[in-house]
């Protein structure tokens, strides 16, 4: 199998049968999700068909205009459309997080050379959603609350293994999360000594709320980083 056929498997049977705390939703846009389904095998057929091995990028869990919409990570309709090239006529959505990764992805040299050298998923690979006081669904972080993440760990790990068989190489992943994120990573490394090295880099929705004038800033830091990577072996 090739190194796309195997994520395009992964998708199909991602579903997560546990419990979760009151109130949170799980988000599972493979499930059941024909358009979905389509998007992803057009996507992964694409930019990973052959086998070669691909460093790791891990963001925190699906958001719901991103990869809840199109099951690829930090990648909303518009750059599954306009960077992408694959077609998709139906709703339309915005992710600030993914503006800005297609923006660095543009300047690592494009889709086609960024793909060949990294794969994107996140630690947690389905999403969850809650209500809040005004009465509208919203995304939920893994690590939003101790009893989801408690809840989640062994889903966590299980999917983690199952990814690393894609043909990660393991010198090194990248973390997109400075904080919560990179804790909870560096502990299960800590556990399990998956990658050799962590590089955390902010993550591209705190980049773009916070820190939108200093964008490009930021991107040539995840330039740096991904281009000073360890070769394989």
């Amino acid at each position: 199998m090739t190194f796309g056929e195997k994520v395009i498997a992964f998708d199909q049977t991602l579903e997560y049968t546990g419990s979760l705390p009151t109130g949170i939703e799980i988000m599972n846009p493979f499930k059941n999700n024909h358009t979905v389904e389509a998007i992803t095998k057009n996507f992964y057929t694409k930019f990973f068909s052959d086998s070669n091995p691909r460093h790791l990028i891990l963001g925190i869990n699906p958001g719901r205009f991103g990869a809840g919409a199109t099951g690829i990570p930090f990648t909303d309709t518009i750059r599954l459309n306009e960077k992408c090239g694959i077609a998709f006529d139906g709703f339309r959505t915005y992710e600030p997080s993914s503006a800005f990764v297609y923006d660095m992805i543009d300047a690592f040299g494009g889709t086609y050379v960024f793909y060949n050298k990294f794969f994107v998923s996140a630690i947690c690979p389905l999403g969850f959603t809650i209500i809040n006081n005004k009465g509208k669904t919203i995304n939920y972080n893994y690590y939003d609350s101790k009893a989801l993440t408690q809840l989640v760990y062994d889903f966590i790990l299980v999917t983690l293994k199952k990814q690393l068989d894609f043909g990660i190489d393991r010198s090194v992943c990248f973390c997109l999360g400075t904080g919560k994120n990179e804790a909870f990573l560096r502990q299960l490394n800590a556990e399990h000594r998956f990658f050799k090295e962590i590089v955390a880099l902010e993550h591209p929705r705190y980049i773009m709320q916070y820190k939108a004038k200093s964008k490009q800033v930021y991107i040539e830091k995840y330039l740096a980083a991904f281009n000073s990577e360890p070769q394989s072996g």
